[in-house]
């Protein structure tokens, strides 16, 4: 059975619903998002390690993440979440309004992805976005926004100590763009989202990339990707189908392309 997803971008709100074996991709997380997993296992991964959520669990995703996923569907059964977005807006208006107390100062937790531990109100909360994502006509504006409150007040009521990341609204400072690119060169992402990652302006990421690396980033993200697929197929023995998503390529016939033309060879000949 075909995948289907409901994602209604100008929604806060959102459900994913998965039939097949596995899905597997990767995304750049622009806003705070809290989740419920409904049914399967979604396995996550910042570069770092894998962060496992199974039925039941809920789940609070940091901002500014590039995270890859796969999602599981359950033997003979459907892979289910539903999530909600909390933008910096919403965050800095309930902010204002309930005049939250400076920062501790003392990080909760530095895991771009948190395990919760949920409760009633929480799993009833979950329980009520739903209306949200079945109905056929789209939820008010007002509505979501009191929805949007409603997830923010559950957090911190649960886990008080989350105020430390939701009214963080700093800008990612300026970080080694070397240690950031070789631990991120396998995220499919455009120039500016590594950019803003690493604190730079897209100019100013530009220059100090050649700077460093000698290279252009274009050129060096795909050399770096070409490389780390060879080792891949000829030290681990993965197939190329196996790979080239893996390592931050769109397509398989680009890979493969651009496969022959570094090293002289198609990537067939080089796994197994």
């Amino acid at each position: 059975m075909a995948d289907t997803k409901t994602d209604k971008l100008s929604s806060p709100i959102t459900y994913s619903c998965y039939y097949s074996r596995n899905r597997s991709g990767e995304q750049f997380v622009p806003e705070h998002v809290l989740s419920y997993q409904i049914s399967g296992t979604l396995t996550v991964n910042n570069g770092d390690k894998d962060f496992i959520f199974n039925e039941g669990d809920f789940r609070f995703v940091r901002r500014n993440q590039l995270l890859k996923f796969t999602k599981q569907p359950p033997q003979g059964g459907v892979f289910k979440s539903v999530s909600i977005y909390l933008d910096q807006m919403a965050l800095q208006n309930f902010s204002r309004e309930y005049a939250h107390d400076a920062l501790h100062g003392k990080p909760f937790t530095n895991d771009p992805v948190i395990l919760l531990n949920g409760d009633s109100f929480l799993k009833g909360f979950m329980d009520s976005l739903m209306p949200y994502i079945e109905g056929d006509q789209p939820a008010d504006q007002q509505l979501q926004v009191l929805k949007q409150r409603e997830a923010i007040m559950l957090l911190l009521r649960s886990h008080p100590e989350m105020k430390d990341i939701l009214f963080d609204f700093s800008e990612p400072g300026k970080i080694d763009l070397e240690a950031f690119m070789n631990k991120n060169f396998h995220f499919n992402v455009h120039l500016n989202r590594f950019a803003y990652l690493t604190g730079r302006s897209l100019a100013t990421f530009k220059r100090d990339f050649e700077h460093i690396f000698h290279n252009s980033p274009s050129r060096w993200l795909q050399q770096r990707r070409l490389q780390e697929a060879y080792y891949l197929m000829r030290e681990k023995g993965r197939t190329p189908s196996d790979v080239y998503l893996e390592v931050g390529f769109e397509d398989l016939s680009h890979f493969s392309f651009s496969f022959k033309k570094m090293y002289g060879t198609p990537p067939s000949k080089i796994a197994g």
